[in-house]
């Protein structure tokens, strides 16, 4: 992130270098355009008025963005306990069968990221998301030199998840 002149941030910069890789991160994480769009959307306005330098604003806003998918989650399990009594089941509409083989599939690796801990899901987005192994840490909270040995153990974790899953489906 650049200053203008006077000292005042480039936001609109910061959005067009940032938004597209948070919200690829938050729409991964959420499984919902919209919602992922609303999260990215609130974590750059509360960016708004902070005077970071480029190399924090990035691991700032995926931050924040992650804390407000964690209120957003918690809320959600509080709404669905008490709605339980009357699920709402969606009506499938019948895709092509290119667009049904790929939602199976991505399907089965959402499924497969919620059987894993929060912060094996976490770490795997992240790096998917080109985050360095220091920045993987310090969102995460583990030791730097840790973080290659739990993204292979959570790769494998991972694996072994989707694999069972395949056979299943």
């Amino acid at each position: 992130m650049k200053a203008r002149s006077g000292g005042s941030t480039d936001y609109d910069a910061l959005f067009r270098d940032v938004y597209p890789s948070l919200f690829r991160y938050l729409h991964r994480l959420t499984g919902d355009h919209d919602a992922a769009e609303d999260i990215a959307q609130e974590s750059f306005v509360r960016l708004l008025g902070r005077a970071l330098p480029e190399n924090e604003a990035r691991l700032w806003l995926f931050t924040v963005a992650t804390n407000l998918f964690r209120d957003g989650a918690r809320t959600s399990r509080r709404r669905e306990r008490l709605l339980s009594a009357t699920p709402w089941k969606p009506s499938a509409l019948p895709a092509p069968d290119e667009s049904l083989e790929r939602d199976r599939k991505v399907a089965a690796v959402r499924k497969a990221l919620e059987q894993l801990p929060e912060r094996d899901r976490q770490m795997l987005l992240m790096r998917e998301e080109g985050f360095r192994y220091d920045e993987i840490a310090q969102v995460a909270a583990v030791a730097p030199g840790s973080v290659g040995t739990l993204l292979a153990r959570a790769t494998r974790r991972f694996l072994a998840v989707y694999d069972v899953r395949l056979e299943e489906g």
